[in-house]
């Protein structure tokens, strides 16, 4: 049967993978589209050396409903684990067989993490996906532009900005079900709202929203008579533009963004500690100015930012049957100035440095960590060359040198040629070496765990592949095929005999592989499909919570002027899991089946262009499922909502 499964679901993807596009028009041409995150600078697809998934506005549109975790699990070669699982659980994001630390997040070009945390992960469950304009997916090694963490990929976020109106406004609501596959309760919750307004009065642009998330009845813990576990959050934006001259450019931003939400532990494969004390609130406040001046040779940017996040947690000892409090803070600070200078229309470069100051505290029943003694800083500079040629090839290469207060220098490059065919249809094929690194975290530096002896985690990746649009640019078709070493990796070392426990670098290189592609077609001006297929293999050190196969395949049918219809397919190969068992005080493996699921949306806009309803059905089958040993997921839901553009 599974094997059947896995058949179709490839079989989907081959004869009915597309892409959506505008229902005016009959051509995808996305090899025409810009890009950001190759360069730091507008570059068109079809001269870049990467294949970089692109999700647009227009493309969040026909994902009513869905949060920013789930739009991300859709995209060709990545893995969000924990999207279909209760809204509080953490998530967990694997490309090319890397983890959350091993991969990059982006909000408008700036770094961000949560210096507190072990691995210096940002959780995404921090940000609301209507806030999102628009995002990049960069896979591949990319230290050598983004520095530390771009190790297998960077996902970078693009939040909403202004409108070309002096003033408008928007505000939606949608209501739903938040059921796993035996609860079948449809009065509603989960609760999303949200308003803004922005414009642009000649100098002056700006745009400050408000959003915010409510949801109940679902429980972390799967079983039966579990508490339900509640989730909130709170997010305030804030964009303020002005052109000071011709030339020159101030962009300012401000958020805050508040999550509390009930939380369960999993000590063995039945699951316990449930119950209503175990909460935690995590707190964001990020602000920060990007000046750009153009002059006629090139471009500057200053992209400048501080965090400070704040999580706390009241849990239940099980053994003493009180409450611990734990609290944890960090602050961040981003300084990333860049250059691009043009010599000619086929050559420039990108000259940059990069500052990042970082320091956390800390304080939990078991130790106290003081900020005044966890904290480093890191200045690189860097360097990135883009040659065009007008016969068709293209250069990317670069190199930077890393500077660490803790551990000293490291060198990472890359080398990335690619060719433009010129025939009836466009071909790019494109290839790669590059090398990244991750940089420990003050958590594994300077805790009670800690070693400053720690290096830096090293990665190298070779990939080679190919794009191209055919028919009439109609359809288009890319594969990449990736090679990933990963060596010194940061591991936790625990002696059961003496009972020492810190942190260490694990000697010998661990490996990753597979196969990214993805196909679109255009069928008619109305119907479009798209889907994309990933291979990944991972030695044994690596192989935990990473599908082997997975595809995404989807059909677009614009019905009429207003009416709007989407019909999605997910097919997740079978993963290897583990969990504590508490009876034996071991880590115990354990297989998770596959499974698939089928979603739909219907909109309609009952007032053109102001106002438009949705309704979605998520999980169609109710198929029973796991992401997580221990944890549930959702069964069968529904949702519906409605937007208004004022």
């Amino acid at each position: 049967m599974k094997k059947t499964v896995k058949a179709v679901a490839i079989l989907a993807l081959l004869n009915t993978c597309a892409y959506a596009q505008e229902k005016d028009s009959t051509k995808v041409n996305l090899l025409k589209e810009v890009v950001l995150s190759d360069t730091k600078f507008e570059l068109r697809q079809e001269k870049s050396g990467k294949v970089i998934e692109v999700i647009t506005a227009q493309d969040l549109e026909k994902k009513s409903g869905q949060s920013l975790a789930t739009v991300l699990s859709q995209a060709a070669g990545m893995e969000i684990n924990g999207n279909q699982s209760a809204n509080g659980k953490n998530l967990g994001y694997y490309i090319r067989g890397g983890k959350n630390r091993q991969i990059l997040i982006l909000i408008d070009g700036i770094p961000v993490t949560d210096a507190s945390g072990i691995t210096f992960e940002y959780d995404l469950r921090l940000l609301p996906v209507e806030q999102v304009e628009r995002i990049e997916i960069m896979k591949g090694a990319a230290s050598t532009l983004y520095g530390t963490g771009a190790a297998t990929g960077v996902i970078n976020i693009t939040l909403k900005k202004s409108a070309k109106k002096e003033i408008e406004g928007n505000a939606y609501v949608n209501i739903g079900s938040n059921n796993t596959t035996d609860n079948h309760k449809y009065n509603g919750q989960d609760f999303n709202q949200g308003l803004s307004v922005n414009g642009n009065l000649k100098k002056v642009n700006y745009f400050a929203g408000f959003n915010s998330t409510e949801t109940k009845g679902m429980s972390q813990i799967a079983g039966e008579n579990y508490e339900p576990d509640s989730f909130s959050r709170q997010n305030l934006l804030g964009k303020l533009g002005f052109k000071a001259t011709q030339k020159l450019t101030l962009d300012f931003f401000g958020n805050y963004d508040k999550i509390k939400n009930d939380y369960d532990l999993t000590y063995d494969n039945s699951g316990f500690n449930d119950t209503a004390v175990n909460v935690t609130t995590s707190e964001q406040i990020r602000f920060g100015v990007a000046p750009k001046y153009k002059y006629s040779k090139g471009e500057f940017v200053l992209n400048s930012g501080f965090t400070k996040i704040t999580r706390d947690y009241n849990e239940l000892n099980t053994f003493s049957n009180t409450i611990d409090f734990s609290l944890y803070e960090s602050r961040s600070v981003v300084l990333d100035g860049f250059n691009k200078y043009s010599f000619s229309k086929q050559l420039f470069v990108v000259l940059g440095a990069n500052y990042q100051f970082n320091d956390m505290k800390s304080q939990t029943p078991f130790s106290s960590i003081a900020n005044e003694n966890t904290k480093f800083n890191i200045l690189d500079g860097y360097t990135t060359l883009v040659y065009n040629a007008d016969f068709g090839l293209n250069i990317n290469t670069g190199a930077r040198l890393n500077n660490h207060s803790a551990y000293g220098n490291n060198f990472v490059y890359n080398i990335n040629p690619s060719y433009n065919f010129k025939t009836s249809f466009p071909l790019k094929v494109l290839a790669s070496y590059s090398t990244a690194y991750i940089t420990p975290s003050l958590y594994q530096l300077f805790s009670e765990y800690g070693n400053t002896n720690l290096t830096p985690e090293k990665n190298a990746t070779v990939e080679a592949g190919f794009e191209t649009e055919l028919f009439n640019k109609k359809m288009r078709l890319n594969a990449v095929g990736f090679y990933r070493d990963q060596n010194n990796a940061i591991d936790f070392y625990f002696n059961p005999t003496t009972f020492d426990a810190y942190y260490v670098n694990v000697n010998g290189e661990t490996k990753a592989k597979g196969i990214e592609t993805s196909l679109n077609i255009v069928v008619t001006s109305k119907l479009q499909l798209n889907g994309n297929y990933t291979f990944t293999q991972v030695d044994k050190a690596l192989d935990r919570l990473i599908p082997k196969h997975k595809a995404n395949a989807s059909l677009d049918f614009q019905a009429t002027n207003r009416a709007f219809f989407n019909v999605n397919y997910q097919y997740l190969n079978a993963r290897n899991d583990a969990f504590f068992d508490g009876n034996t005080f071991s880590v115990a493996n354990v297989k998770l089946g596959s499974y698939q699921l089928v979603n739909a949306l219907v909109k309609y806009e009952l007032i053109k262009s102001r106002l438009t309803v949705f309704g979605s059905a998520t999980n169609i089958f109710n198929e029973e499922f796991v992401e997580n040993v221990g944890y549930s997921t959702r069964g069968r839901n529904f949702k519906i909502g409605l937007n208004i553009i004022l």
